[in-house]
């Protein structure tokens, strides 16, 4: 499969792309936990069937030392024993964050309380940052068509 846009090579998408990933970058100086941001970013591209953005944080996560049966039961958060209760609280914050458009209303206080009974002020903010600029690139990515498989490690610095 090729991609439809070449975002990656073109002046507008590469400052887009650039924008977009000072943004998340800015993330990833708090104190969020950097598992609980790699699980998240996971998760939300795994509900976007963003197959680039999905190799991408699967395999950062696991070169970073995530195990391979937690990145395994990622889509199944629910029903695995593997997550602390702060990360099931990021996980379903994500699943709410990302699937918006499926409730009127947008995220259920109980999800957002549950949340916030793990993570303080700053760390909310990191994970509803993470959330919203993790669905834009996806987007971005499954409109373009971007393929995924070819992801190496680090390979945006």
């Amino acid at each position: 499969m090729d991609a439809r846009l070449n975002l990656y090579g073109n002046p507008l998408g590469s400052a887009l792309l650039k924008h977009f990933a000072a943004a998340g970058k800015a993330v990833s100086g708090s104190t969020l936990p950097a598992t609980t941001r790699d699980l998240v970013l996971l998760r939300a591209s795994q509900i976007n069937g963003c197959g680039f953005c999905t190799d991408m944080h699967a395999k950062d996560a696991a070169h970073a030392g995530e195990t391979s049966v937690r990145l395994a039961l990622v889509a199944a958060w629910r029903e695995a024993t593997v997550f602390t209760d702060a990360e099931r609280a990021a996980l379903e914050l994500t699943e709410e964050g990302t699937r918006i458009a499926d409730a009127a209303g947008g995220v259920p206080d109980d999800v957002w309380a549950h949340a916030a009974e793990h993570y303080d002020e700053e760390q909310l903010t990191a994970l509803v940052a993470t959330i919203a600029v993790i669905n834009a690139f996806n987007r971005l990515n499954v409109i373009a068509r971007q393929p995924a498989g070819d992801y190496r490690p680090g390979q945006f610095g």
